[in-house]
């Protein structure tokens, strides 16, 4: 795989502006030109169903962390967006007869790809991927983290050329790791409703979005991410059923498809990145560039989507999906009496707790399911408390409804 790759081989005049004026440059809080996940999988009585555990069977861990860079390419008649940068990284924590096999297998799939050994790391194009098999892993040390008896880790880094990995980079995962695995909360019982309506009661509101109104808008669910890093042993695209963490060596593939089609993965790597890129601020980002013009709502989208369609929609943004920090800043107002949560879903709660500590009230928009094989499956909202208002329609009729009752 040679570098830069193509991610979209045209880019119009349209998508070039939208680069230039909110992915390129410095003055966001993050970059925008750069993408990063991290997923971090262990095994614990609390997650006994999807990763394995019993008390004969603990200990298995697998930690994959990401961070792409993006550019324009002028050397073709017509801009490209291209990856520039490459940072891949998969651990596995596993017996040590597992490891063995493991490492044996990388190794045949580095000849098999035709890889060249270097006093460096294995090179291919632009790529060098390097191998580190620990008794006791650097970070478990660091983090003072006992390691099973008869337990070994091996890691596999992949960059691109030239790509130096800086000290933070290289700790951030296990530094959200020593965070802890996240919680299951149980739901509580909120006040459902067929619009939003009650809150004309409760204005002026703050506004936190999730990946509903990404998805409205073409890109792909946060699940596909799922898929193409082998987070789970998921076998369809279904979302509602619980799938089964991918914690044993033998049954990752994303290494292997990296070494034998780095090319062909990389589509799937970037595939997200290019959606968020091609993707226009729908009418649900609309209803509040006016309903924030209007008064109505106050302050910044709190936004967990890296797409940047509230900005590009005329709207101040705040992301707070981070792994730099565990609880971001977030600028609830003094006057603002209530939150509004669009399509947001599982852990991040963060934010809706804070708004209830300050007495605002919180309204949800979530169809609370979605249609899978032609049949309806429930997918309700777990942060969902007490007092709190569930309006169950996706984003885009609900906001434009909202807009009709307030007449902007």
């Amino acid at each position: 795989m040679f570098l830069p790759y193509p991610v979209i081989e045209q880019m119009s005049d349209r998508q070039v502006e939208t680069w230039n004026r909110h992915f390129a440059g410095n003055g966001h809080e993050r970059p925008r030109s750069v993408e990063e996940g991290i997923w971090r999988r262990t095994q614990d009585p609390a997650n006994a169903e999807q990763s394995g555990w019993s008390k004969d069977s603990a200990g298995r861990r697998r930690v994959v962390h990401y961070r792409y860079g993006y550019d324009l390419d002028y050397t073709h008649p017509v801009p490209r967006l291209v990856l520039s940068d490459l940072y891949l990284f998969v651990s596995h924590l596993a017996p040590s007869s597992e490891i063995d096999s493991y490492a044996k297998h990388i190794n045949a799939l580095l000849i098999e790809g035709r890889w060249r050994e270097r006093s460096d790391g294995w090179h291919k194009g632009d790529l060098v991927v390097n191998i580190a098999d620990h008794e006791i892993h650097p970070q478990d040390e660091r983090a003072d983290r006992k390691t099973p008896k008869d337990f070994r880790s091996l890691d596999v880094q992949i960059t691109s050329e030239g790509f130096k990995v800086p000290r933070a980079l290289r700790n951030l995962p296990w530094d959200v790791l020593a965070g802890g695995m996240r919680v299951k909360e149980k739901r509580g019982t909120p006040t459902m409703a067929e619009d939003l309506s009650g809150l004309l009661d409760f204005l002026p509101f703050q506004v936190e979005v999730g990946c509903g109104t990404s998805i409205e808008a073409g890109i792909p669910p946060l699940h596909y991410l799922h898929e193409v890093y082998r987070v789970t042993e998921r076998k369809d695209n279904s979302l509602t059923q619980s799938h089964a963490f991918t914690l044993s060596p033998q049954a990752d593939t994303l290494v292997q498809e990296m070494l034998l089609d780095a090319p062909s993965k990389a589509h799937d790597l970037t595939r997200m990145f290019a959606a968020c890129v091609v993707a226009r601020p729908t009418p649900a980002h609309e209803s509040l560039k006016a309903l924030h013009e209007a008064g109505h709502m106050v302050g910044p989208v709190i936004t967990h989507n890296f797409d940047v369609l509230s900005a590009r929609a005329g709207l101040e943004e705040v992301f707070v999906r981070r792994y730099d920090q565990k609880i971001p800043p977030v600028p609830l107002l003094d006057d603002a009496k209530a939150l509004l949560v669009v399509g947001l879903h599982a852990d991040r709660r963060a934010v809706q707790a804070r708004a209830r500590a300050r007495g605002m009230k919180v309204f949800f928009v979530d169809p609370e399911g979605l249609v899978e094989n032609g049949v309806f499956k429930a997918y309700p909202i777990e942060g969902a408390r007490e007092g709190d208002v569930v309006v169950r329609q996706e984003a885009i009729p609900a906001l434009t409804h909202l807009c009709e009752l307030l007449k902007v």
